[in-house]
């Protein structure tokens, strides 16, 4: 007999009928007058994450909604992330809640807010957030730029549906959301830039949704720990050695280059392989010894800051 119960599956499945982790953003688009307005979302996850010419988020919301109407209208948007604060979720809660206009949300709305860094006529973003995505809408997936017809459709949209970005259903819509620029607060630049300590993560809250008709529910930060590569999943040099002096019949790669490797996760190994000949040759090098392999990582630490 199994342990599990068989929980029906309905609208809304990852709150009605699960606990599942979610951030909690505050999404500045541009209304009609061009003025700032800020809705609270929670659907929003990383999209494109690696091997693309851009990297995305994919936003899910419903379709009359004020952001979904101006980004099917105007296509750009920030996404912007708030530490743990209790008087900052309330007011969050008050901005996600629907039925008010955009200059009716905006009217009582404590958070100040500031120009951000990408280009073009874009919606402010919200000053004390720890990071920022500056987005713009990619329309052209699934030709979803043709929605733009069904603006204003607020009491559900007829078919046909795309089926991953644009008016997906009668009342959702899927963005998939070109991360233009990824704004940072200068303590957790650093962190990132220079490496990653439990006192200086944000204090980042998760959302779990909206429950039972009548609350919003969410956890505050706890101090984040951190666990080892586990044991035995590193590779042996000898396995680095072979990958390494056989990924390219030119360039080769010394025993102490090698030992810098051992910790990329197999999976990944031939892609960094791959990284290291491709420096070798733009800088007409045969050999990759441990000075070429600190020059590397050089390099890659300077493209992380710019």
């Amino acid at each position: 007999m199994s342990s599990f119960k068989d929980l029906r599956i309905v609208d809304n499945f990852y709150q009605t009928s699960a606990f599942f982790p979610m951030p909690t953003i505050l999404i500045s688009t541009l209304d009609d007058e061009g003025r700032t307005t800020i809705g609270a979302y929670s659907l929003c996850f990383p999209y494109y994450i690696a091997g693309k010419d851009y990297y995305a988020m994919v936003l899910q919301c419903r379709n009359s909604s004020n952001t979904a109407q101006n980004l099917l209208k105007r296509g750009v948007c920030a996404l912007n992330f708030l530490e743990d604060n209790k008087k900052d979720f309330f007011e969050t809660v008050k901005l996600g809640f629907p039925g008010e206009t955009s200059k009716e949300k905006m009217k009582n709305c404590p958070f100040e807010l500031e120009k951000g860094l990408a280009e073009g006529t874009r919606p402010l973003v919200v000053k004390k957030a720890y990071q920022v995505f500056e987005c713009s809408w990619d329309d052209k997936l699934e030709d979803a730029y043709q929605d733009k017809k069904k603006v204003g459709q607020l009491d559900g949209v007829e078919g046909p549906y795309r089926s991953f970005n644009g008016i997906t259903s009668k009342f959702g819509c899927h963005f998939i959301l070109k991360i233009d620029k990824i704004l940072m607060k200068e303590k957790f630049y650093n962190s990132i830039i220079n490496g990653v300590k439990a006192n200086n993560f944000p204090n980042v809250p998760v959302d779990y949704g909206y429950r039972d008709s009548t609350y919003f529910w969410y956890t505050k930060f706890r101090r984040p720990i951190k666990a080892p590569i586990p044991a035995g999943k590193e590779a042996d040099i000898e396995s680095v050695k072979y990958a390494a002096n056989r990924i390219d019949d030119k360039i080769k790669f010394t025993e102490d280059a090698c030992a810098k490797l051992v910790k990329v996760p197999r999976v990944f190994l031939k892609l960094v392989l791959q990284g290291c000949v491709k420096y070798a040759k733009e800088n007409n090098i045969t050999l990759i010894d441990g000075k070429t392999m600190d020059a590397i990582n050089d390099k890659r630490n300077q493209e992380k800051k710019r």
